[in-house]
């Protein structure tokens, strides 16, 4: 229960830690869309992040997939990018949107998974079982994840229902807020 409680914290601290501004802003971006209202398709959104993240940490502590960690840390802000800009392009916030959604979701937790493999990696002891440290990290990431979708949740509501904000200029606004760090991150991160 002990390496639980551990990588569980691990994976708590992975998502709310100010270190990690990249996956905070990717979650602003992927969620900017919703409402309160969408807590199922969030839910299942945020899983489907999750999903990716645990697959690319399982193949990664396996030795079944390395990726280049500079390539890596550079794919991670472009994810947040990729997402806010399509963010912008949308019409309406329709199933069909959030449909795209989950496929992104998933597709790029693949990738921030490859950002924190190497690190897990050099935590687990050789002889150590991954079963436990991986479910425990998993659910702290995803309670993580939740926390800030809570939030961002609560805040859309409060704006758009009661403060009545177009909810055109909410999902711009958050989008916004994502990508000009992520391309500054970018631009940072270059692998050159």
């Amino acid at each position: 229960m002990k390496d639980f409680t551990f990588y569980f914290d691990l994976g708590w601290r992975h998502i709310i830690s100010l270190d990690s501004m990249d996956h905070i802003l990717f979650i602003i971006a992927l969620t900017a869309i919703y409402q309160i209202e969408n807590s199922k398709q969030v839910l299942i959104l945020i899983t489907s992040f999750t999903i990716g993240h645990s697959l690319t940490l399982f193949l990664s502590v396996n030795d079944l997939f390395k990726a280049d960690n500079k390539w890596v840390e550079f794919l991670i802000p472009l994810t947040v990018i990729f997402t806010a800009v399509f963010n912008f392009t949308l019409k309406e916030y329709k199933q069909r949107s959030f449909r795209l959604n989950y496929f992104l979701a998933l597709f790029f937790g693949l990738i921030h998974g490859m950002g924190f493999a190497n690190t897990i990696r050099f935590l687990l002891a050789k002889d150590q079982q991954l079963a436990l440290p991986l479910l425990g990290f998993n659910l702290g990431l995803e309670a993580g994840q939740l926390l800030i979708v809570l939030l961002l949740l609560l805040l859309a509501y409060l704006l758009l229902n009661k403060a009545s904000l177009n909810r055109t200029y909410w999902v711009w606004s958050l989008s916004a807020l994502a990508l000009v760090p992520a391309c500054y991150m970018a631009i940072e991160r270059f692998p050159y």
